[in-house]
C-alpha cells in the first residue's frame, strides 16, 4: 500500500476545519491527523503528529498565519499550503506567503464552489507534501558586472514553477543592476504576478517588471511573463517580446515551453535555465534550445523544492549542467563573460 499523506488543518473556524476534513478525508491518500484553531495549537500539533502537510488560514486569534508561517520556515520548514479567503484577491499576502516558502495558495470555497475545490485540495495536498522545503536563505546582490561589449547580445530566460518565487528571488538578488536582458516564466495566477514582480524589483538591483506586448529588451532589465490569457515569447529579432493569446501548452498559461520554444531562431545567443516546478513544463523546449545551440542550466535536485521540470529536462539530456541555485547567477554571468573572451 502506498504511504497516505498526513494532513494538518489550521484554521480558527471549527465550520471551517470540518468543511476542509469532510472534503479530504474521503480521499484513500489523505490522512487527517490533527486540527489546529490558533498558532499556538498549531505548533503544538506540527511536535505531536509531525504532519506531511499543512492547510494554513490567513486569519487566525493572536500570531497570524503569515507570522506563524514565517517563523515555522525559520524553525521546522515543512510543506504548507495556504488556505484562505484572502488568497484570491491578488493581494500582497499570497505573494509574501509564497516568499515565506508556502507551496501554494488556494482561496476558500465560496458558496456553490465546495465540491470543485476538495477535488483540486486534495491533488494538491498530495503533490505538496513531496515538495522539499528549507529554510530560507538569501543572496548577496552582486556589483555591477560589465564586460568590453556589454554582454555580447546574449539574452537569459528562465521558467520556473512551485518554488519558483524563492528560487527567482534569489537567482535575481544575484545578478548585477546591469544583468543581461532577462525573460521569466513563473507558473503563478495572473492576479499574484504584479506584486511579484513589484516585490521582485523593490528587493534586487535590475530593473524587474511585468512584461507589455512589444517592450523592448535591455541590459538592466528583466520581465515577467503577465500570465492571464496570453504566453510570454520572445519575438523573431530577439529585440522585444511578444505576449501571445492562446491555449495553454504543456498543461500551462503562461508556458514556460512556449517562451523557450519562441527564443528557438536566438538560440545561439540564448542562455536557458530551468528551476524547481512540478511537472515537465519547459524540458521540451530546453531540449530543442540546446540542439539549436543555446546554453541551459537547470536547478539541481538538492536545491529544487520540487525536482519535476528540472528532472525530466536533465533525464532527456537538455541540459549542459545541473547546478545548486546559489551557484546559478555566477555561472550564467560566467557563461556568457567566458563567450565574450573568446570572441575579443
Amino acid at each position: 500500500m502506498h504511504k497516505t499523506t498526513r494532513v494538518l488543518i489550521v484554521d480558527d473556524s471549527p465550520s471551517m476545519r470540518r468543511l476542509i476534513r469532510m472534503g479530504i478525508e474521503p480521499d484513500p491518500r489523505i490522512e487527517v491527523v490533527a486540527e489546529a484553531g490558533s498558532a499556538r495549537e498549531a505548533r503544538e500539533a506540527v511536535n505531536r503528529h509531525a504532519p506531511d502537510v499543512m492547510t494554513l488560514d490567513v486569519t487566525m486569534p493572536g500570531m497570524d498565519g503569515l507570522e506563524f508561517l514565517r517563523r515555522l520556515m525559520r524553525t521546522r520548514p515543512m510543506p504548507v499550503l495556504m488556505l484562505s479567503s484572502s488568497m484570491g484577491k491578488g493581494s500582497e499576502e499570497a505573494v509574501r506567503a509564497l516568499s515565506l516558502g508556502a507551496v501554494e495558495c488556494l482561496e476558500k470555497p465560496r458558496f456553490g464552489s465546495v465540491g470543485r475545490l476538495y477535488e483540486q485540495l486534495a491533488d494538491t495536498l498530495v503533490l505538496a507534501a513531496k515538495a522539499q522545503v528549507r529554510g530560507r536563505r538569501r543572496l548577496p546582490v552582486m556589483p555591477g558586472l560589465r564586460q568590453p561589449g556589454g554582454w555580447q547580445e546574449k539574452t537569459v530566460i528562465a521558467g520556473a514553477s512551485t518554488g519558483g518565487i524563492e528560487a527567482l528571488g534569489a537567482l535575481l538578488s544575484a545578478f548585477p543592476r546591469d544583468c543581461p536582458p532577462t525573460l521569466i516564466t513563473q507558473h503563478m495566477p495572473a492576479q499574484f504576478l504584479a506584486s511579484f514582480a513589484d516585490r521582485l524589483n523593490r528587493s534586487c538591483a535590475p530593473d524587474i517588471r511585468l512584461a507589455r506586448d512589444g517592450t523592448s529588451l535591455r541590459e538592466g532589465r528583466v520581465l515577467i511573463a503577465p500570465g492571464g490569457e496570453t504566453h510570454l515569447e520572445l519575438s523573431a529579432d530577439g529585440g522585444h517580446v511578444v505576449l501571445r493569446r492562446g491555449p495553454k501548452m504543456t498543461g500551462h498559461r503562461p508556458s514556460v515551453d512556449a517562451l523557450f520554444r519562441s527564443a528557438l531562431p536566438q538560440a545561439p545567443q540564448i542562455v536557458c535555465i530551468l528551476l524547481t516546478g512540478m511537472g515537465s513544463d519547459g524540458a521540451q523546449g530546453m531540449l530543442a534550445l540546446k540542439r539549436a545551440g543555446a546554453f541551459c542550466i537547470v536547478q539541481d535536485e538538492a536545491s529544487s523544492v520540487v525536482y519535476g521540470m528540472p528532472r525530466v529536462a536533465h533525464e532527456l539530456g537538455a541540459a549542459h549542467v545541473s547546478l545548486p541555485l546559489s551557484d546559478i547567477a555566477t555561472r550564467v554571468l560566467d557563461e556568457i563573460s567566458l563567450k565574450s573572451e573568446v570572441r575579443a
